[in-house]
C-alpha cells in the first residue's frame, strides 16, 4: 500500500487509516467494525534540518469504510490549517 500524501498550503498532509478494532493473534481486521483516522502533519523536509510533525485523531467513532476515515483526515487537516492563526503554528 502506497501512502498518500497531499500538499495543502505548504505543509504535506498524510492521512492514517487503521481498523478501529486491532487484528487479534492469527485473525485479521473486522472491517464490520469500522475504521479509525487520523492525519499527520508536517513541514516538507529541508536540507541538514529536521521538519516538524503532529499527529491529530480525527474523532471517537469509527468510519464505515476505510475510503470514507481518508477522506475525512484530510479534510480534518485542511480545516486546521486554514483555521491556525498565523502568530501561532499547532506544530509547536
Amino acid at each position: 500500500m502506497t501512502a498518500e500524501i497531499r500538499l495543502y498550503r505548504g505543509l504535506e498532509i498524510y492521512p492514517l487509516v487503521f481498523a478501529h478494532r486491532p487484528a487479534g493473534s492469527g485473525h485479521g481486521p473486522n472491517p464490520d467494525e469500522g475504521y479509525d483516522a487520523a492525519v499527520r502533519i508536517q513541514e516538507p523536509p529541508v536540507p541538514m534540518g529536521v521538519a516538524r510533525s503532529r499527529v491529530f485523531k480525527v474523532r471517537d467513532e469509527p468510519f464505515q469504510s476505510a475510503g470514507d476515515a481518508r477522506r475525512a483526515s484530510t479534510a480534518y487537516a485542511e480545516q486546521m490549517i486554514d483555521t491556525c492563526p498565523q502568530a501561532r503554528s499547532f506544530l509547536d
